[in-house]
């Protein structure tokens, strides 16, 4: 008499859920690998002719920042803020798109999955 239901082998997983499994919990090790790295990574932009510096990390967080004497002018703050600004979108940025390549390179361009 046959077997109804379950899997064939006997019980547990089958050979290709267990498979399934052991990849899905080493791309979660690589993942949690580079997510630590990509925090550690530092993304510096310019702005203004490199009159402005920012560097931050892959957290957004700012680490440095660096202003050329010149470009701080007391009758025009506007100025400089806007040059702080634009190099700290353009370093955050940066940091987004090395994430973005990152989880493009672990999920093989699956990211639209619904999990």
């Amino acid at each position: 008499m046959s077997k109804r239901g379950g899997y064939p082998g006997g019980m547990g997983m089958p050979g290709n859920m267990n498979n399934l499994m052991k990849q899905a919990q080493r791309m979660q090790r690589q993942m949690e690998e580079s997510q630590k790295n990509l925090e550690e990574q530092e993304f510096t932009a310019k702005a203004g002719g490199g009159a402005v510096e920012i560097t931050c990390n892959g957290k957004k967080e700012i680490k440095k920042v660096h202003l050329e004497k010149d470009v701080v002018d007391p009758d025009d703050v506007e100025m400089l803020e806007d040059l702080i600004m634009a190099a700290i979108n353009e370093a955050f940025k940066q940091a987004d798109d090395a994430s973005g390549a990152v989880m493009n390179k672990l999920t093989g361009g699956l990211g639209g999955l619904p999990f």
